[in-house]
């Protein structure tokens, strides 16, 4: 099993989304905010991008800024319903009355 290095994730809050540089190009998260929650509606991969470890150590590290900024957690995407899932850590981040 290949690591993976910590990369850095910028907050592009212009485009509303998360940004990591992969060696296949940019990946991104999409997300929207209503009432101190995020939203994350979206992941943008490189075309022919597969590389779910990379995508899985991406959403890790925007569950960290979310703890940090103190939101609550709307996943909307269906892959990142699937990390939630995969990772019963952060279902704490779920909003009150929120089960997936």
């Amino acid at each position: 099993m290949e690591t993976i290095d910590i990369m850095e994730i910028k907050d592009n809050t212009f485009a509303r989304q998360f940004e990591a540089i992969t060696p296949e190009g940019l990946l991104s998260v999409e997300y929207s905010f209503q009432e101190k929650k995020i939203f994350l509606t979206k992941i943008n991969t490189p075309e022919g991008f597969d590389n779910q470890a990379l995508i899985d150590t991406v959403l890790k590290s925007i569950m960290e800024i979310v703890v940090e900024k103190k939101f609550k957690l709307m996943p909307i995407h269906p892959k990142i319903v699937q990390f939630i899932k995969k990772n019963p850590k952060y279902k704490e981040l779920l909003p009150p009355g929120i089960r997936i």
